[in-house]
């Protein structure tokens, strides 16, 4: 037998329990995760980062591979009764197909899975990692559109109030902007939701990282909301002041797309500036 053959029989033969459980795991939740993949990758997508989530999870507990290995295997009591609880909750939700709410049970079981294996040092050490899953999780459809409705009145108003202070014409109905020239639409795309979920996801990174107390990681990433309104706002102008002067054909294809990817350039240039300022 090869050193090779070896080091794998060994492995598995010292983890095959948590291999077994992670097979079971991932099949018992195999419905959730086809829903989340259709989320991820259907059409104008608010969750097309959630497939880069449980990389970036595993990156971070990588990291921190030197600090869990000296962690001792202590296990809790709770663990069990976090994994059946979990497990129950999965297993009325899935009745009904409400699919957040057997995902958010994955977060109970795996709380309950470390705990029960390893203990709550180790739950604390990987709390972050482990949490930032969520990210990944969809929220409900009637969510989405009720927050995008109102986030797209909230752009179309501020952008109005700035378009007229620059000297243009804009009279906002709706979720429209009526200007001499051109109508601008404020659709669900340009509500500015996608890119507040995937900014409130950089910025706990960000929050994550920096060294310095407690509140100041909370206050990092509570900027996330009023970055991703102001960045969302200011592509709504440029969008609507092009449109008036040269025409809304400009406006459309290649232009729109262009700066979306420039709104969360902004974004992010804005969170490493709080970032270094707070540090």
């Amino acid at each position: 037998m090869t050193s090779t053959a070896i080091k794998l029989k060994t492995f598995f033969g010292k983890y095959y329990q948590a291999i077994a459980i992670a097979f079971f795991f991932l099949w018992s939740y195999g419905p959730v995760l086809i829903w989340m993949w259709d989320r991820w990758f259907q059409r104008d997508s608010y969750y097309s980062h959630g497939i880069l989530v449980p990389f970036v999870s595993a990156y971070l507990l990588w990291q921190k591979r030197e600090e869990l290995a000296k962690i001792p295997w202590t296990g809790s009591p709770w663990g069990i009764r976090l994994i059946l609880l979990g497990a129950f909750f999965y297993a009325v939700n899935s009745l009904f197909r409400i699919y957040f709410s057997s995902a958010f049970s994955m977060f109970v079981v795996l709380f309950g899975l470390i705990l029960h294996f390893f203990g709550p040092r180790m739950l604390r050490a990987v709390l972050f990692p482990l949490c930032f899953l969520f990210f990944m999780f969809p929220l409900p459809l009637v969510v989405i559109v009720n927050i995008s409705f109102k986030m797209k009145l909230f752009a179309a108003s501020i952008a109005t109030y700035l378009l007229n202070q620059m000297g243009l014409y804009a009279v906002q109905q709706g979720s429209i902007i009526k200007m001499n020239s051109a109508n601008i639409i404020v659709d669900d795309v340009c509500s500015g939701l996608r890119s507040l979920i995937s900014l409130m996801a950089l910025g706990s990174i960000f929050a994550y990282w920096i060294t310095g107390p407690m509140y100041k990681r909370i206050l990092l990433f509570l900027t996330t909301i009023p970055i991703a309104v102001i960045t969302n706002v200011c592509r709504v102008v440029f969008l609507s002041t092009i449109s008036e002067i040269w025409g809304p054909q400009y406006t459309i294809g290649l232009i729109h797309d262009i700066t979306g990817y420039l709104v969360f350039a902004l974004a992010f240039v804005m969170f490493y500036m709080l970032a270094k300022l707070l540090e």
